[in-house]
Parts: C-alpha cells; structure tokens; sequence
C-alpha cells in the first residue's frame, strides 16, 4: 500500500521531522517533571505509531461492536493477563475512561 522506504516524515515533510527531532532531543536532554510528559522508549513510540490506533474497538475482546478486531483483540487480551499477572489481580481493565484521555 505505501513504499516504507520513502514513506517517512522525513522524506515527506522534511519541516515537521526536524521540529519531531528537535522536540526528541529536547527530551533527551532535560528531566521532565511533569508525568504526562515521561520520556517514552522506542518500542512504544513503534506500538503507537503501528496500524492498531486505525482500528476502532469499541467494547472488549471478543465481544466488539464492529467487525475487524481480532488481533486489537489479542493485544488487549496480552495487557489485560500482563495487568493481572504483575498486580495478582482476578481480574484487569486496561481501556481508558473515555477518549480524551487514551
């Protein structure tokens, strides 16, 4: 669908690369104190850049109100055990309280 050699921002929109690289050393060169601010690491910042922020999943795993989700639904389903397993929880919610804050 799109050439991932020549489809970057770099190479797209050269002016907002450099302001992303800028803001990026920027982080990397202060301590920010501010927690909505916490530096994030690559592996991340590949995650939220990847195809599933264009699926819409409203609802849980299995149990989606559209059609498409079912490997949105194995990613929740990794975080939800995750939760669990690290806290000794019965049980885990991992959605956000509403989109504003996703």
């Amino acid at each position: 669908m799109f050439n991932r050699t020549t489809s970057t921002v770099a190479n797209v929109d050269p002016e907002l690369w450099t302001a992303i690289q800028d803001e990026n050393r920027r982080q990397e060169d202060h301590i920010e104190l501010i927690a909505s601010e916490n530096y994030t690491s690559p592996a991340v910042m590949a995650a939220q850049g990847s195809q599933l922020t264009n699926k819409y999943a409203e609802g849980y795993p299995g149990k989606r109100y559209y059609g498409g989700c079912e490997y949105v639904d194995v990613v929740e389903q990794l975080a939800i055990d995750r939760v669990k397993q690290l806290f000794g929880a019965e049980a885990a919610n991992v959605q956000p309280n509403s989109g504003s804050q996703a």
